[in-house]
């Protein structure tokens, strides 16, 4: 069965959408309202990665965007714990019809809301009484904050971690007891990487050591001063970012030496695009190269079959049919 969203044409001349929102926000704000993920209450799980993922973001932009809606629009929030987001004007726009197929259909799915906080920040835009009373049944059960000071909280960031006391109590002990475990289990794997990496730096003592997003800051500082010495747009940010996002969003095992490899064959190439290099990498991801020396490997293996074809010659000049015979005397009578 297919799904639909409403979006009213008053979405463009909204005074927020009309002067303050950029046309990245503008686009931004349609996904939010129009993405597969929304549900018919106004709050959905989705990730940064699936939303960077479908708009052609990367992960960063995504992350600046939902900044700017949360601390400086202040139209969504979003719990980066449980992966919520909710949306503060769906309701005055979408929920105005009542019947029983609509409430059972909000019902379920409020029922799924992991973070009871956002279904009140929806339900305060809800005009219809009897909509806007099935919502209240909920966040009214139990105390949501503790304290005058959480509950006048504008916003849930996206940064910091949600606080054990601003999450919602429907989390099950026995859900607490199994994060308990994940816990140690991490705790455990991150001392035998130490120890391993300990061992590593007694037996090199020169050895300098990077942490993670060291080497990261590295490999996209790397990634742009090759495209912004070889002539690929020096202001093109956006195509810059697209790139990037192949960092995280692929499944080379080397990302950065297989980018810089799609870069130099399009140099060589003379074709100095972002589309060019994306429909490289996409054709070694399809064909399973995943790594540099994968790709070389296949690049050789094509080249020695193309030396190894031979010719092919066509006759010049027009066939005669093989039953044809010349007589030179016809026609002389």
């Amino acid at each position: 069965m297919a799904k639909y969203r409403m979006v009213r044409t008053e979405f463009w001349t909204n005074a927020i959408v009309s002067e303050e929102m950029t046309p990245e926000d503008k686009y931004f704000y349609l996904y939010l309202l129009t993405n597969p993920h929304t549900t018919q209450i106004g709050i959905y799980k989705i990730t940064k990665k699936q939303m960077a993922f479908d708009l052609g973001y990367s992960i960063e932009s995504v992350q600046s965007l939902m900044e700017r809606f949360i601390q400086h629009h202040k139209l969504i929030r979003y719990n980066p714990e449980t992966r919520e987001l909710a949306i503060k004007n769906w309701g005055k726009d979408n929920l105005h019809k009542g019947g029983k197929p609509i409430m059972d259909c909000i019902l379920s799915e409020l029922k799924e809301v992991e973070d009871l906080s956002l279904i009140q920040y929806v339900a305060e835009s809800i005009h219809r009484q009897e909509i806007s009373s099935l919502y209240e049944s909920f966040f009214n059960q139990q105390e949501m904050f503790d304290g005058d000071e959480e509950e006048n909280e504008p916003y849930i960031s996206v940064d910091k971690e949600v606080e054990d006391h601003t999450l919602s109590r429907r989390h099950t002990i026995g859900r607490q007891k199994e994060n308990e475990k994940e816990n140690e289990k991490e705790n455990e794997n991150e001392k035998q990487q130490q120890n391993s990496l300990n061992l590593n730096i007694e037996k090199n003592p020169n050895m300098v050591v990077l942490n993670q997003d060291d080497e990261k800051r590295a490999d996209v500082h790397e990634i742009i001063e090759f495209w912004d010495k070889n002539g690929f747009g020096f202001s093109n940010v956006n195509a810059k970012q697209q790139l990037l996002a192949w960092l995280d969003d692929s499944r080379f095992l080397q990302p950065k030496a297989v980018i810089l490899k799609a870069m130099e064959i399009a140099c060589a190439n003379n074709k100095r695009r972002l589309n060019y290099i994306v429909g490289i990498l996409k054709n070694w991801e399809n064909e399973s190269l995943l790594s540099v020396e994968e790709i070389n490997f296949y690049q050789e293996k094509q080249k020695a079959e193309c030396q190894s074809r031979p010719a092919q010659s066509f006759p010049s000049g027009r066939a005669i049919p093989g039953e044809f015979k010349l007589d030179l005397t016809a026609g002389e009578k």
